[in-house]
């Protein structure tokens, strides 16, 4: 896909996603507050952080998609994993919040009001989040957006609290007291993992962590004679983005013109078996047996 048309798709996904975050972040809110559920507050909490998210993903678009430039030869393209950083850092402040009011709710033993409203908003919002989960997670992949990946792994982590706190719902309407407060607790080291994860994706990203695993390039290159010996495997980049730089060996007696439509041929071999590659350097060395 031309690189404008996918941010475009990028940004419209968003767009819808953000959406439906805030309509289903709403909604909880405005009913935790009603029945005094801390978890519902807490859930509804992570569905509006899901929408801050997105709109912090549509400013990350908008600089990433902008052409390579003199100061950016590479392209902007990893304003996507800054993005994904932050979302890290956003989840990992409502951690922070879940934390607090689940030590409140379980010190003072509250215990929500359960009403059919408030059942069927969960239920609602539930299969929701499953359906932007789903689409968001398709759309990542087919895009090649490690932003959108890394939203639908954030979504998909309120859909486990949405059930959390129905579960919750249901035990407190049997007269379980502090059970409220105990849920928030559970969800609390989830959405932790969660947060984790993305961060862990996105400075791999921004530290140049290896996309591709060396000996697949050289299991790639095998069936190309003339390159007798490969090595110094490198990649880097992002998912639908990946450099390999590397070198290989040809016969001495090879003429300049020659090894450099080998290195062409490397290249082709590469991108074909790669789909993700957008670049490969070759140096070209002279072969001597060791």
């Amino acid at each position: 896909m031309d690189p404008a048309a996918r941010d475009r798709a990028v940004r419209r996904v968003l767009w819808a996603i953000l959406a439906a975050n805030w309509l289903v972040a709403g909604a909880k809110l405005a009913l935790g507050q009603l029945i005094t559920s801390t978890a519902m507050v807490a859930d509804g909490l992570h569905s509006f952080i899901d929408g801050g998210s997105n709109v912090l993903g549509l400013f990350a678009m908008y600089f990433a998609s902008q052409p390579a430039d003199r100061e950016h030869p590479y392209g902007h393209q990893k304003f996507e994993a800054l993005a994904s950083l932050a979302i890290g850092g956003m989840i990992g402040m409502g951690v922070l919040e879940l934390g607090r009011m689940a030590w409140r709710a379980i010190v003072e033993g509250a215990s929500p009001s359960v009403r059919p409203a408030a059942v069927t908003v969960m239920v609602g919002t539930l299969v929701i989040n499953l359906l932007v989960t789903r689409v968001e997670h398709r759309w990542g992949q087919r895009l090649g957006s490690a932003l959108l990946i890394a939203d639908a792994k954030h979504t998909l982590s309120d859909v486990f609290v949405t059930l959390a706190v129905l579960g919750s719902l249901g035990l407190s309407a049997l007269g379980l007291r502090r059970v409220d407060g105990f849920v928030t607790l559970g969800v609390l080291g989830f959405v932790a993992w969660t947060g984790w994860t993305i961060i862990r994706q996105a400075v791999g990203i921004l530290a140049d962590g290896a996309r591709i695993e060396p000996q697949r390039v050289r299991d790639a290159l095998q069936r190309l004679p003339e390159v007798l010996a490969v090595h110094d495997v490198r990649s880097r980049g992002m998912e639908g983005s990946v450099y390999v730089d590397l070198t290989i060996e040809v016969a001495p007696a090879l003429s300049v013109e020659r090894a450099h439509h080998v290195a062409d041929g490397v290249e082709e071999t590469l991108k074909g078996t790669f789909p993700e590659v957008v670049d490969v350097i070759v140096h070209v060395e002279p072969h001597h047996p060791r």
